[in-house]
């Protein structure tokens, strides 16, 4: 049983590693992808617009069938779609064959997303400690990978045909060879029954199920500000060399990767609370000083103290989400990894919008408000006593 539970557990980091690897093969050919088709940069925004509305879409019917199949059967189909799907945007010619291609593979990708998540519950309910940082950081080693494998290909002359069609094929079979060690669908204690709660129970739970989702949808707004508007703000708000610019979200994303390695460690011995409320607080420690400080090294520090801060906050969220009821895990994760996709989407935007009225670092002291919001709110990962036969994950 030992060795099943483990080498489910190495699958799982395979399916994670799978999804960012996917998803940042996309990424990497998005202007190769954007000339053939001949549109502009505005038009390429909408048509991403499109690849977010088909994973939140993946998303909610990805946990709905997780509850209903197991995540068993799920996460291995849902993989076999997303890396099948990756080559449509290659192949596409015309723009609206392009959004109908993003579309599918956004699907793919909210479906493989919150499935596997599902299961990354049923792994740490398994091992009776965190271990769902950990797997989140294997998503960041995907897309690591697949920036050097499109460096490679791009050096060898491959096409995005070619390179999404490979990183596809290799997908499918990684999908289906890791399908035998996933875990089984445990059998439902009566007591976790939905159907068998007090309505004011499933009232609680379904409150705080969207509590953890509006704290998702703030965390990964500040993820998604971060993602494209770090290089920016060292560029035109310092004057950075463009080399040294390049740096901002270098140490966010490297600070992010550690400290989601350590976060499981951390959340075992003081709980996911004092993760989630003291990773907050330091994240808006750093983000303030990137906003107000005059200095590179400084902002530096700033972008690191963020993504050091926030990368435990997702993790305990979507974990305190599957675990509050474990009939409705794949549906629960799905809410709030809905919500927070908007969230990481929306981010960008709404930094953009607000430089209309003020300088690009003072916008930033918005992401301040909302990591206060979300340490002052981390009381909410507290399990409720009526779920005390539920594994404590909270030491």
């Amino acid at each position: 049983m030992e060795r099943a539970l483990r080498a489910s557990r190495v699958v799982t980091f395979v399916y994670f590693v799978l999804n960012g690897m996917l998803l940042g093969m996309w990424v990497v050919q998005i202007p190769a992808v954007e000339e053939r088709v001949g549109i502009s940069h505005a038009a390429l925004g909408g048509f991403l617009v499109l690849l977010g509305a088909g994973a939140f879409a993946g998303m909610q019917v990805g946990g709905r069938l997780s509850d209903r199949l197991g995540a068993r059967a799920v996460v291995p189909l849902a993989g076999v779609l997303c890396s099948a799907t990756l080559v449509l945007p290659a192949l596409a010619h015309q723009p609206w064959t392009l959004g109908a291609a993003l579309l599918v593979f956004g699907f793919g990708n909210g479906t493989l997303d919150v499935s596997m998540n599902a299961h990354a519950v049923q792994v740490e309910k398994a091992y009776e400690r965190p271990v769902m940082s950990a797997f989140h950081a294997t998503f960041s080693v995907g897309g690591v990978l697949a920036a050097l494998a499109g460096a490679a290909a791009v050096g060898i002359g491959w096409g995005p045909a070619a390179t999404l069609g490979t990183a596809a094929g290799i997908g499918v079979i990684t999908a289906l060879a890791s399908a035998r060690a996933l875990l089984p669908a445990g059998s439902t204690d009566p007591a976790d029954d939905a159907e068998g709660r007090p309505v004011g129970e499933k009232r609680a739970v379904a409150s705080r199920i969207w509590l953890l989702a509006v704290l998702a949808l703030l965390v990964m707004l500040c993820e998604g500000a971060a993602n494209d508007w770090s290089v920016l703000h060292l560029k035109t708000v310092l004057d950075a060399p463009e080399s040294t610019a390049a740096f901002a979200y270098g140490t966010y994303a490297a600070a992010m990767t550690a400290g989601r390695l350590l976060a499981d460690r951390t959340a075992a011995r003081f709980g996911p609370v004092a993760v989630l409320r003291y990773g907050a607080a330091l994240a808006a420690v750093g983000i303030t000083a990137v906003a107000l400080s005059p200095w590179i090294w400084a902002a530096l520090t700033g972008w690191a103290l963020f993504g050091l801060g926030l990368s435990g906050c997702i993790p305990q969220l979507f974990s305190a989400a599957g675990h509050a009821d474990p009939a409705a895990a794949g549906t629960n994760v799905s809410r709030v990894a809905g919500l927070g996709y908007i969230g990481m989407l929306a981010g960008p935007a709404v930094i953009g919008w607000l430089t209309h009225v003020t300088a690009l670092n003072h916008t930033f002291l918005l992401l301040t408000l909302f990591c206060a919001t979300a340490a002052a709110a981390a009381g909410i990962l507290r399990p409720s006593p009526d779920r005390s036969r539920t594994v404590e994950l909270t030491s």
